[in-house]
């Protein structure tokens, strides 16, 4: 895993001149801490949060937040780590979301944070609410769902799949979408298995989409194409993944929880 770092974070690491005009940056507060999250409002259909990798946000995750905000959807991206935390190598991108992977009470606070950023936007007439999350955020995403937020759909996207309490499996309100890499070194099997385990004991309403060929980080297009790495962009798998992801909204929106 040492080895695979350096690489991992060359892969992730993005560019910070794009800028995004019709989103805003939104600080604020959980307990005595501040973060920074993205904004793009107005979509009617549904309101999503979205949740970054372990470099926290940057241009990439603006990117995702201004995809799903076409669509009709308001959507706000998550800062899970804190206003002006943004790792610099990979030491650094270990050692932040090591401290969330250890303790998913600390995780889900976050997010439920600010999921409730996301709420003040949307206005109190919106009903449909959704999470999609990316490799860490993928993680985030269904801590989120596991502690009974009230969401009708939850994505992940080459996320961590893991549970320490897949007990907790009982309180997803809505339907789970884990879109995943079949050859996803950094999810194992045994892992996998888990997490359909806990789908299935808890009767969740889920799909688990594996995409032949595809890595960790398929959605990526800063992460090259070469799979030997771990981590690589996928064409087929980023169009396809995309496409469910939309089709998946709006049948889960469809519906009530």
């Amino acid at each position: 895993m040492k080895k695979l770092l350096p690489t991992l974070f060359s892969l992730f690491s993005i560019s910070s001149a794009n800028a995004y005009a019709s989103g805003k940056l939104i600080t604020y507060s959980i307990g005595d801490k501040q973060f920074e999250g993205y904004l793009v409002e107005g979509g009617k259909k549904g309101s999503i949060l979205i949740v970054h990798n372990w470099l926290g946000i940057t241009d990439e995750t603006k990117s995702k937040v201004e995809d799903f905000a076409k669509l009709g959807y308001t959507v706000f991206a998550a800062d899970i780590f804190g206003k002006g935390i943004r790792p610099k190598n990979p030491e650094e991108a270990k050692a932040t979301t090591a401290q969330f992977y250890g303790n998913r009470n600390l995780l889900r606070e976050r997010a439920a944070g600010a999921f409730d950023q996301l709420v003040k936007a949307s206005g109190p007439s919106q009903k449909n609410y959704a999470v999609a999350g990316y490799c860490f955020g993928g993680t985030t995403a269904l801590e989120l769902a596991r502690s009974g937020a009230p969401l009708k759909a939850v994505l992940s996207f080459h996320g961590g799949l893991d549970s320490p309490k897949p007990e907790d499996g009982k309180n997803i309100k809505g339907r789970v979408l884990a879109l995943h890499g079949a050859d996803d070194p950094f999810v194992p099997a045994e892992k996998l298995k888990a997490f359909e385990d806990e789908m299935r004991l808890n009767k969740v309403d889920w799909t688990l989409i594996k995409f032949g060929g595809a890595v960790h980080s398929f959605t990526d297009k800063t992460a090259g194409t070469d799979n030997s790495k771990g981590a690589a962009y996928n064409e087929n798998a980023d169009k396809r993944s995309w496409k469910a992801a939309k089709e998946f909204l709006t049948e889960s929106f469809s519906h009530s929880i």
